[in-house]
């Protein structure tokens, strides 16, 4: 059962890998929302570093041609979960990551202000794990006992926030595994 250290804004007994890519939120800031995103770096391709070194900042955009477009890009999520269930955390909760991008949730904009951004493994055209699933259901149900107000309709996709922009988590995610 996973568990949040109150005092870092970590979840406890898995891998912490800072990022720099976030700021404080502004004062008086519920966080009430979390963004669900997928990424793969070269898309589709999986059991590599390369997601994980773009969240530090390590990213060698010479590794792959499609990379290109990432050179000096400055972006982290709070949480990573691979396709093994492995999950990664860069930013602590109570920080702003840099996930969600020009964005806008119930008429507010900047949902990073306000959001907890969660990666999956994957395309916003491929089929996720089980074990991601299992695995983000978790830290949903662990954020809705730190955040109170994260309720279910807040809990959206990438595309919900960025429409014709972002794409992701796409149209294989099943949101019913996540329910509750």
């Amino acid at each position: 059962m996973l568990k949040i250290n109150i005092n870092s804004h970590l979840i406890e007994d898995i891998i912490h890998l800072p990022s720099d890519n976030y700021d404080l939120r502004p004062n008086n800031i519920d966080i009430d929302t979390i963004v669900i995103h997928c990424i793969s770096l070269p898309e589709g391709s999986y059991d590599n570093d390369n997601v994980s070194d773009l969240f530090t900042n390590k990213l060698d955009t010479t590794k792959n041609k499609s990379f290109s477009s990432l050179e000096g890009l400055r972006v982290s999520s709070h949480v990573f979960i691979k396709r093994n269930g492995e999950i990664i955390q860069f930013v602590p909760f109570n920080m702003r990551a840099w996930h969600a991008g020009v964005s806008k949730h119930k008429g507010r904009e900047n949902c990073n202000d306000f959001s907890i951004g969660i990666e999956l493994e994957g395309t916003s055209n491929s089929v996720f794990e089980d074990e991601q699933y299992n695995k983000l259901k978790e830290i949903l149900k662990l954020m809705k006992t730190c955040y109170p107000k994260i309720v279910e309709e807040n809990i959206i996709g990438h595309n919900k926030v960025a429409p014709g922009r972002k794409e992701d988590p796409g149209v294989f995610f099943d949101w019913d595994k996540i329910k509750g």
